[in-house]
Formats: C-alpha cells, sequence, structure tokens
C-alpha cells in the first residue's frame, strides 16, 4: 500500500484528504505537529506528500526545498495560492505538481496517481544509456567520453524524457508537460535556456549536436 503524507494545518481539509486518500487504497499519514517536518518526512519514507503552502511556523515553499535537498519523494503542492509566481516558485523548489483549493476531487487524485506512476517508473530503471551517452537519474548526473556533468532538476527531466523517446521527435509541448504538467504562464523561453544549458553540458562530455532540432516540430535524439 502506497504511503501518501499529508501536511496541512486545516484539520477540516487534513481530515477530508484522509478520508479522500483510504477510499482510493492509499495509507494516508496526516502531520499534526508542524515541528522538524523534514525528519518526520524521513522517518517515514511516504511515497508522495500532499504540501500545503500556508503552513504556521515555517512557509511551504522553504519546507518544499528542504525536503527536496534531503530526498527525492515527490510533492504535489495543494494550496489556496492562485498566482503564477506561486505555482513557477514552488515547482522550481522541486514540487512535482501544483494544485490550488478549492480543488476538484477527480483531477486531484488523477495527479497524484500521474506523480505516483512517474516517480515509480524513475524508480525502476535508474540509468538510462543513448549513444555513448549514460544518465545516472538517482544521482543527477551524465556521463561520456569518462567525463561527468551534474544537471539540474529541469535538465535532467530534459534529458530523461527525451532518452525514453530516443529516436522520436519530442515536441516542445511535451516537454513542457513533462516540467511543470502545465503550459498555463510559463515563458516558452524558459524552455529554450534550459535546453541551450543542456546542451553546453554535453558539449563539455564531447557530444555535439546531440540533441537536433527538428524545426516547427520539437526536439530529437
Amino acid at each position: 500500500m502506497q504511503k501518501i503524507m499529508i501536511i496541512e494545518d486545516d484539520p477540516a481539509i487534513r481530515n477530508e484528504l484522509t478520508l479522500l486518500l483510504e477510499n482510493e487504497g492509499y495509507l494516508p499519514l496526516p502531520l499534526e505537529n508542524f515541528t522538524n517536518i523534514v525528519e518526520q518526512v524521513l522517518e517515514s519514507s511516504p511515497h508522495l506528500i500532499l504540501l500545503d503552502l500556508g503552513l504556521p511556523i515555517q512557509d511551504g515553499t522553504t519546507i518544499c526545498a528542504n525536503i527536496r535537498q534531503k530526498t527525492k519523494i515527490p510533492i504535489i503542492a495543494v494550496t489556496s495560492r492562485n498566482s503564477a509566481m506561486d505555482e513557477l516558485l514552488t515547482l522550481s523548489l522541486g514540487s512535482d505538481d501544483y494544485i490550488t483549493k478549492p480543488y476538484n476531487i477527480p483531477v486531484l487524485i488523477a495527479r497524484i496517481k500521474a506523480v505516483l506512476r512517474r516517480s515509480s517508473n524513475l524508480q525502476e530503471t535508474d540509468i538510462l544509456t543513448f549513444h555513448g551517452l549514460s544518465l545516472n537519474l538517482t544521482k543527477g548526473t551524465i556521463t561520456a567520453n569518462n567525463h561527468t556533468e551534474e544537471l539540474t532538476r529541469n535538465e535532467l527531466k530534459i534529458l530523461s524524457h527525451l532518452m525514453s523517446h530516443a529516436g522520436e521527435i519530442v515536441s516542445r509541448s511535451d516537454l513542457m508537460d513533462t516540467l511543470w504538467y502545465s503550459q498555463i504562464y510559463i515563458d516558452d523561453n524558459t524552455l529554450s535556456v534550459n535546453i541551450t544549458r543542456l546542451r553546453g553540458k554535453l558539449q563539455n562530455l564531447g557530444l555535439f549536436d546531440y540533441i537536433k532540432t527538428r524545426r516547427g516540430m520539437g526536439y530529437q535524439l
């Protein structure tokens, strides 16, 4: 049974989420003590975290960043904050998805299942290889020609998605969905910047033109 930790200070919402997750066959771990949250996460080792941003002792965005420094457990921010900046900040700090309150229950469950599925797929294969390049998903590194480079979270997601679809043309919209699960509020230039930086690291390994641009269609390995 998959464990889902609920970090929510509103008792009514916390109880609602607990009942909802139980009905869906998950094991909910509702948190009621909001001190030492990161330590509680590491001790419980949940498969997924539902994280409210408006917590009483420490802001949820800070907690998100602190959790991500210690573990790759997937995080879904469930919050009443609905500004684009809050969403972008939370995703950039390591959240895997972002859902605003009041949430649509079927949509929330669908998002939970999607994030758990993606996480499970990553855990099944720790290393991807293609045309002389090895991508270590656990360490977030790429290796070729006896040299290694570290990737950022976004670079890792982009390259792992491209390597999982090696030989296929992957559209920009598909990559943006992979990164942020929503193209709303996302500046198209942000993806271009990440691709450029990733290409630079590949070139440092002696891999030139590894990611090809297919004009009007997307990218291809």
